[in-house]
């Protein structure tokens, strides 16, 4: 399947409230990419994010995916409010942006392969709503983050603030949300937030996702989607297509590969099938 506006990893991104995609190998990077406004997400680029995440979850030889920012100084800083007056004036406008916000954080939510946050700078509002519907995060030294909602006087939906619980806890999550303080990267570590902090978290990034590519992708997708039933709330139906998933492992040609090079002490060679 082919992908929209794709481009190389090693090109350079228009610094212009742009979304890009490169896809090296079995690992697909998004990047943002808004350096002006420290990669602040304006709606094309939301609409954007969540068409790339919609024709990624079609492509299985997309076994990873990274996200981040253009530079160094930003993640993403939240929403881009220069724009707000033209498009979020009225109710209309303010239900017809929060439905791209919606699409988009709810596909990366419901990625079915693994997802990595490489953040570095700035990481507030917006920015953290996406980090925390990844998998792994992880974090350069220079990272910040808040939750700025309750000093801007707006409401945050019941599904990132769910995210937020399930990862933090609702002490840690109440404090964020409440207080809407800065977080140093130590101490997002420390409240789990973050993975762990890397000088290049970018590299690092990119090492973890070719490592994670090489293995098996069924198994991989068959613990994201009991990760992500857990996460949701187990129900009966939900569960058996965990069940199915897990059964589907056991019968794949993959199954038989790992049990051989096991068996003959070298690197399996998994092809998702």
């Amino acid at each position: 399947m082919s992908t929209p506006n794709s481009t190389s990893p090693n090109q350079t991104p228009n610094p212009e409230r742009d979304v890009l995609l490169g896809v090296q190998g079995h690992v697909a990077t998004i990047t943002f990419c808004n350096e002006a406004r420290f990669n602040a997400m304006a709606y094309s680029m939301w609409l954007k994010l969540g068409d790339y995440l919609e024709d990624l979850h079609q492509r299985p030889d997309v076994r990873v995916l990274i996200l981040r920012g253009v530079g160094e100084k930003a993640f993403v800083s939240g929403a881009d409010i220069s724009e707000f007056g033209e498009k979020r004036n009225d109710p209309e406008q303010v239900a017809l942006y929060d439905r791209a916000v919606s699409r988009a954080q709810s596909a990366l939510a419901a990625f079915p392969r693994p997802v990595i946050a490489a953040i570095s700078g700035i990481c507030y509002g917006g920015g953290l709503g996406l980090i925390l519907a990844c998998d792994l995060r992880f974090a350069a030294p220079n990272a910040k983050f808040r939750m700025p909602a309750a000093r801007l006087g707006l409401g945050y939906a019941y599904t990132g603030l769910k995210r937020m619980v399930n990862i933090l806890g609702v002490a840690k999550a109440s404090e964020v949300f409440f207080t809407a303080n800065v977080y140093p990267a130590t101490e997002a570590h420390a409240l789990g937030l973050v993975n762990s902090l890397h000088t290049d978290v970018f590299a690092h990034a990119k090492t973890l996702a070719e490592q994670i590519a090489q293995n098996a992708p069924l198994t991989i997708a068959a613990a994201k989607l009991a990760m992500n039933t857990v996460m949701a709330g187990s129900e009966p139906h939900d569960v058996a297509k965990v069940d199915l998933a897990v059964k589907a492992c056991f019968a794949s040609k993959d199954y038989s590969e790992g049990r051989a090079a096991f068996a003959q002490k070298r690197d399996p060679i998994f092809k998702g099938e």
